[in-house]
């Protein structure tokens, strides 16, 4: 079983490509990966984003369906408009079913993208994926709603439905995330966990949710198991990293 994910590099190994093929790994997943930009970060700080040109990106892509039969992935930091239009047209045209985690600025507060990405995102990527995984920043800056109780996470997926299935994570929402699978809502309520061991978490749940996708779950199954995988995570984590 193969998996690819598509997203960038973070150094400390705590997030980005890194993270998702630990997750793969974990699960039983053979892990592919296109980089499509490196980070300087660690948990705590950000420092800057350099972007891979989008032709490597692109070869980079060509390289592993070339040798492999992929049937699902997921997407993390895309950077700018053109590598997200170029990601959904790979994606599309080798019939890979994806989870969008819409990466935009990383847990220590830094801006990953180049720009506002979140209406070409909504445009392309977004509206052929199977799910859609944002924090509460990123669900607020795709649906234009703000997001301060479940009422309001409840109307901004219910917005961001129309393109896509939606799971609003809860880590700032009291540990009460907001799934919306094809206009039905379940409110996954979690205690929250008392830790620094959250850099990369939102990474490894949209690897998980492939990886449960790929094993042949149905997607609310696979949403309930990779929170609790991610949650086990977290508890046994250590310096701000996931401990797998």
């Amino acid at each position: 079983m193969i998996g690819i994910s598509i997203a960038g590099f973070d150094p400390s190994g705590g997030a980005g490509i890194l993270t998702d093929i630990k997750t793969f790994t974990s699960l039983g997943i053979h892990g592919t990966s296109v980089i499509t930009a490196l980070t300087a970060q660690n948990p705590k700080k950000f420092f800057s984003t350099y972007p891979i040109a989008i032709e490597y990106i692109e070869e980079q892509f060509d390289s592993i369906v070339d040798e492999y039969n992929i049937n699902h992935g997921k997407t993390g930091l895309l950077y700018s408009d053109e590598v997200i239009k170029l990601i959904h047209k790979k994606l599309k045209s080798n019939n890979i079913k994806y989870v969008v985690d819409p990466v935009m600025i990383a847990s220590s507060g830094g801006k990953l993208s180049k720009n506002d990405i979140s209406k070409t995102l909504k445009n392309n990527l977004i509206k052929d994926s199977v799910l859609i995984t944002p924090n509460i920043s990123e669900a607020e800056a795709l649906s234009g709603i703000a997001i301060e109780n479940i009422a309001d996470g409840i109307e901004a997926s219910d917005m961001l439905n129309k393109y896509s299935n939606v799971l609003i994570t809860g880590g700032h929402l009291n540990g009460n995330s907001i799934l919306n699978i094809d206009g039905k809502i379940t409110v996954l309520k979690e205690d929250l966990i008392k830790t620094n061991n959250v850099h990369g978490s939102g990474c490894s749940l949209s690897a998980a949710i492939t990886s449960y996708l790929i094993k042949g779950e149905e997607l609310i199954v696979a949403v309930k198991k990779s929170n609790k995988f991610v949650r086990i995570a977290i508890e046994n984590g250590q310096h701000g990293t996931l401990s797998f």
